[in-house]
């Protein structure tokens, strides 16, 4: 029997399969992906192959190929990775200027990574009723200089619906990811797109999730003109992961395009003469801090370790 994983607490998965039904999973304890050290070997927005044993337990017994993933390190000094989602048509990432405060460095280490596994991605701002003049500037900044890059960004205000059928459009018929720090609005979001969402989560919680701490969960949504929204936990940093130095440059597209006039192929963008990155730095063709979160992921690599995203 075959379906699609539209939820994952932790420790179960629900399935809903190709008839229509939905199903809740277990993972045998032997089960591991090829070549990927992974927290969580199932991931939300996986076509999967389930089987039920005689005692009527369904099991998760294959995984079939995915198309692409998002996928972060799991914690601090782990070598694990954690996937966020698979078979994605875009990511939407939600960003605060305040409230919380979203930092540059971690929006361009989510935007690395997903250009690194080739899924396009929406920056949205939210809580655009709550600012004052000073942060409404540096969000207008803040779109200029992505907007610049080549990153669709949208204005919102998820509590008051404001700016959400614009947004509503672009998800249409796609199966987009939705990420960001804790507190910046996803579950205001869903709610604004999907009103029926958190009943229907509430319901299935009280069923099958006493004692579980809600956060953890992963769950797509089916969007009423078609498509899904998947909504992960909130995240503090993110932490990349499987990038080689010498690869990082290529993930920031106008360090990767102003890269051609450097001296040297495989310049790192920080001390070799004869750097045109550096260059565009100091004449403000590169964002001092685009140019910074690479050196903070350079940083990453080369000592080993995850740093948070702020």
């Amino acid at each position: 029997m075959t379906g699609l994983v539209i939820k994952n607490t932790g420790s179960w998965y629900l399935v809903k399969t190709d008839d229509g039904h939905c199903v809740e999973c277990k993972v045998k304890g032997n089960f591991r992906l090829k070549g990927i050290r992974s927290t969580n070997p199932v991931a939300v927005g996986d076509r999967v192959q389930i089987v039920c044993n005689a005692e009527g337990t369904a099991f998760i017994h294959e995984i079939e190929e995915r198309k692409n993933y998002i996928i972060r390190r799991a914690s601090n000094l782990s070598k694990q990775s954690h996937i966020l989602a698979s078979n994605l048509d875009q990511c939407l990432l939600l960003v605060t200027v305040n409230y919380p405060e979203t930092s540059t460095t971690f929006i361009d280490r989510f935007l690395a990574t997903s250009e690194a596994y080739r899924v396009p991605t929406l920056l949205v701002f939210n809580k655009t009723d709550r600012y004052d003049t000073d942060e409404l500037h540096y969000l207008e900044s803040l779109i200029t200089l992505y907007t610049t890059i080549g990153y669709p960004c949208y204005r919102i205000s998820a509590l008051h619906e404001q700016g959400i059928d614009a947004l509503r459009h672009e998800l249409q018929g796609k199966v987009t990811l939705l990420s960001g720090n804790s507190g910046t609005g996803k579950s205001t979001l869903i709610n604004a797109l999907l009103p029926q969402a958190e009943a229907r989560t509430g319901e299935i919680s009280s069923v099958h999730n006493k004692g579980m701490h809600t956060t953890t969960f992963s769950e797509m949504f089916p969007l009423p003109d078609g498509g899904y929204l998947i909504d992960t936990p909130g995240i503090k940093g993110f932490g990349t992961f499987d990038m080689e130095v010498e690869e990082i440059g290529h993930y920031f597209p106008e360090i990767f395009r102003t890269s051609a006039d450097c001296k040297y192929g495989n310049c790192t963008h920080r001390q070799e003469p004869g750097c045109a990155v550096r260059k565009a730095v100091e004449e403000h063709y590169i964002s001092t801090s685009r140019y910074n979160s690479y050196l903070s992921m350079l940083d990453d690599k080369e000592e080993g370790k995850y740093r948070s995203g702020y």
